[in-house]
């Protein structure tokens, strides 16, 4: 149930109370106001906050600290009358909120008197102040400018008041916040000045600047590009949007950014700057200083950290991807040993990523629920994590809290629930684990708390793209064998892994078909292109060749059937296709390419071996191409592995090194567990492209069927010589005279039905498996036995279907070369081993 003090708001508010609450129960520090102000960054829709306090000399408010963007891009001064009409100096007066826009920085009211405008702001941007109160009365004030053009909304207002009353009395602050001076004006302590000639590049700085580099000054060529090479990568937009001309004439910057010295060593810069004009209004210099923070940066309580965050977050386009930002960002630096992010689904919670993502560093009901893909973990057996979502109320968990098993093992040492707040609701949850006793420390708890609000904006953002990411993974599955059959003697196994390079479908699938008598059918393919088209024409190839396959074709005709097919199509694609038929009995079989990847075999001693011969060309290119057939044998123990080509070849891995890599891991994993045989295939696929792959594992069949065949001839007493061979086969095989009387009537009826209504050449088959009997009786016709609904006394035919269905414990008809087999099944007692 939700407290009291929790009833009315929303879920961002209680966040934002809780990251202040964090703040205001750590030591007072000289950056306690710009962390107050960067915290009401992150949790509102603010661009910029500032605080105004009084001014020592008195009539005056002046800038006491700022942060996000210049404030001189919106027309903000230093110094404001305390007597004036500006927003400031009107909510300070009335000790209450005023909502103005930057372009009028003086209205409402009559215009400010003294300072003079530093500068016209280029657009209106709402903008808030909030009084700033010592006791009952207002002697400052927050201010807060959006970009938005609906301004701030009711929760925003409710944490901006929340700042706002977090900010200290005047006296408090005066001595450790002191008001920002123009760049160049009085430097930083330790920073050092640079000169920056922005047409030529040339630069001139102290030595003490190339020392914070880690150049000596003999090394330097004076140009900018050589110091801006040491910048990491991911923080050089930043600086070049201060370098480049033109990007600073609105006034100064100032930003903090990291650079990799010659050694290796990392280290923070921060940098202020302005632009001095030349007398024609061009950009001409940037004039400044450069000082070193790193000491100023300790581990976690790290505002660039969760800056870098954001950044990165924007950059995660899945819900995949963002749980991989967090988990990045924030196990490595906290030293966690485990942490987990989840999605909210009604009252489920589908985990994204468990880092490290081996399961024996988990829970047991944790590895009981593990899936190769998106595990399902019950929040049914977790009431601390579902009371946390419920209430939206980040918990911690120092060491020794009492925990329900599948926490406790998350983190014995320490444990931090986030739940990911969005849109007045949860979204998900991040569970940070410690095996060794952890401590949360003030500043520890506001980072976290800016980052679960950090990650489940990005959830919201993302959740409509992953959705419709999952829809086009649904429909490519659906197109996919949904499992795959028992085999006689043997296992398979498959695994598709669509690309990641964006939302289109692809053309890979596989299939596996159980044809008669113990023949087994195995089918890899790729239809060329990533789109609905390629997808909708894999769907058309593989129910083509299964029933191609399922009418008894051998494989060259099969596949030959399938490339007529495609040729008839009205399409511009082709398809790579490899067949393999097996008989289980006998472990040997056949093997056709149609432009595709060769099979590899991994034999029982280990090594490997790819199946060498001729392929055809892909489907759909030549009407009339061969498809030779290649023989195969397998032992038992041998596994048969078919992939596509996005396994073993794309624009980093070259096809040689990648059926090497293939070969090599085959090889070295244990063929026992065919499914981890395939996930370590897989590992680290580059996804690139779509990833199909069929592995079977041959064993041999421990009970072998006995068969016998008659040819039966169109003679008056053909039935008769079928009676006959049919008793003379069933007692060597040793079976009771009531089963063979039994068998005898069935062909009866099954042959007679044959000669009768059908030409051509008649087969009976009789095959014994266990306590299984099988009659098939094969002719050319393929029109299938109907049997009659009603059958009346004086009717002489329909009764021979109606005898063999009440005596069979199954019958059927499948196709077979052009004609049909008619089938039954009894059940006899099993022949002794």
């Amino acid at each position: 149930m939700v407290s009291d003090g929790a009833k009315g708001r929303r879920v961002r508010t209680l966040s934002a109370e809780l990251a202040l609450k964090t703040l205001r129960s750590g030591p007072e520090h000289s950056g306690r106001l710009r962390s107050v102000m960067e915290q009401a960054l992150v949790f509102t829709g603010a661009t910029l906050v500032a605080v105004y306090l009084p001014a020592e000399e008195g009539g005056q408010l002046r800038l006491a600290a700022s942060a996000g963007v210049p404030r001189t891009l919106y027309g903000l001064r230093g110094r404001y009358p305390a007597d004036g009409g500006s927003p400031m100096a009107v909510a300070v007066r009335r000790n209450r909120p005023v909502s103005a826009t930057t372009g009028v920085p003086d209205a409402p009211g009559t215009p400010a008197e003294g300072e003079p405008p530093e500068g016209a702001a280029p657009f209106d941007a709402p903008l808030i102040a909030l009084p700033v109160r010592a006791g009952e009365d207002g002697v400052g004030c927050l201010v807060a400018v959006t970009d938005d053009p609906a301004g701030f909304d009711v929760e925003d207002r409710q944490c901006l008041e929340l700042y706002a009353g977090a900010v200290a009395c005047p006296g408090q602050e005066s001595a450790t916040d002191e008001p920002p001076e123009p760049p160049g004006a009085r430097p930083d302590r330790g920073a050092r000045d640079f000169d920056l000639a922005m047409d030529t590049g040339r630069i001139q700085v102290d030595d003490e600047v190339l020392a914070l580099f880690g150049l000596a000054p003999a090394d330097f060529d004076g140009r900018v590009d050589t110091l801006l090479a040491l910048t990491v990568p991911e923080d050089l937009p930043t600086v070049m949007s201060v370098v480049e001309a033109g990007h600073m004439a609105t006034g100064e910057r100032e930003l903090e950014f990291r650079i990799r010295r010659p050694s290796g060593e990392l280290r923070w810069l921060r940098l202020r700057g302005h632009v001095v004009l030349a007398p024609d209004g061009r950009p001409a210099r940037l004039v400044g200083t450069v000082g070193d923070t790193s000491r100023l940066r300790s581990g976690v309580n790290d505002v660039g950290r969760i800056q870098q965050l954001a950044t990165d977050l924007s950059n995660a386009s899945t819900v995949q991807e963002v749980s991989q930002v967090v988990a990045t960002a924030l196990r490595g630096p906290l030293g966690a040993d485990r942490i987990a992010l989840a999605e909210v689904e009604t009252d489920r919670l589908v985990v994204t990523v468990l880092d490290p993502a081996d399961q024996a560093a988990w829970p047991e009901v944790w590895r009981s629920e593990w899936r190769t893909e998106w595990p399902d973990a019950p929040t049914r057996s977790m009431p601390t994590l579902a009371t946390a979502l419920r209430e939206g109320r980040i918990a911690f968990c120092p060491p020794g809290t009492p925990l329900e098993p599948a926490l406790s093992g998350v983190g014995p040492g320490g444990l931090a629930v986030l739940p990911l707040p969005a849109a007045g609701r949860v979204v998900g949850c991040c569970l940070i684990g410690w095996d060794t006793p952890h401590e949360f420390a003030p500043d520890e708890r506001a980072v976290l708390t800016a980052a679960a609000g950090l990650a489940g904006q990005a959830l919201v953002r993302v959740r409509a793209f992953d959705a419709e990411h999952e829809l086009v993974a649904t429909l490519q599955r659906t197109l996919l064998p949904r499992r795959l059959p028992e085999l006689p003697g043997g296992i398979a196994v498959a695994r598709y892994l669509p690309t990641t390079g964006g939302l289109e479908v692809g053309g890979d699938w596989y299939d596996v078909i159980h044809l008669q008598d113990h023949h087994v059918a195995l089918v890899i393919g790729d239809v060329q292109g990533h789109n609905a088209g390629a997808a909708t024409l894999m769907g058309q190839m593989r129910t083509a060749i299964r029933a191609y396959a399922v009418e008894g074709h051998p494989p060259d005709v099969v596949v030959s059937h399938a490339n007529r097919l495609l040729m008839g199509m009205e399409t511009d694609l082709f398809a790579t296709c490899c067949y393999v038929s097996i008989d289980m009995e006998e472990g040997s079989g056949w093997c056709v390419r149609a432009g595709h990847l060769p099979p590899v075999l991994r034999l029982p001693d280990g090594g490997t071996e790819t199946v060498e011969g001729d392929g055809g060309p892909p489907l759909g290119v030549i009407a009339h191409a061969d498809f030779p057939l290649i023989p195969l044998r397998l032992r038992p123990g041998t596994v048969l592995a078919l992939t596509t080509d996005g396994l073993v070849e794309s624009t980093e891995l070259h096809y040689d090194e990648g059926m090497r890599r293939l070969s090599t891991t085959l090889s070295s994993t244990d063929p026992g567990h065919l499914g981890l045989m395939a996930d370590a295939l897989l590992d680290g696929a580059t996804r690139g492209d779509d990833i199909a792959l069929l592995l079977m594992r041959y064993d041999g069949m421990a009970v072998k069927p006995v068969r016998e065949s008659w040819t039966v001839w169109r003679l008056p007493d053909a039935a008769s010589h079928a009676r006959r061979f049919t008793g003379r086969t069933l007692r060597s095989w040793g079976l009771p005279s009531d089963e063979v009387d039994t068998a005898l009537l069935v062909v009866s009826e099954l042959v007679t039905n044959a000669l009768v209504h059908t030409d051509g050449q008649v087969r009976l088959d009789l095959t014994l498996i266990g306590d299984r009997l099988r009659i098939a009786v094969g002719d050319a016709s393929p029109r299938t036995p109907v049997k009659p609904a009603i059958v009346s006394w004086q009717d002489t035919g329909g009764r021979g279907i109606l005898l063999v269905e009440a005596v069979s414990t199954a019958w059927g008809t499948v196709p077979l070369s052009g004609g049909k087999q008619v089938w039954s099944e009894l059940t006899v007692p099993a022949r002794p081993v």
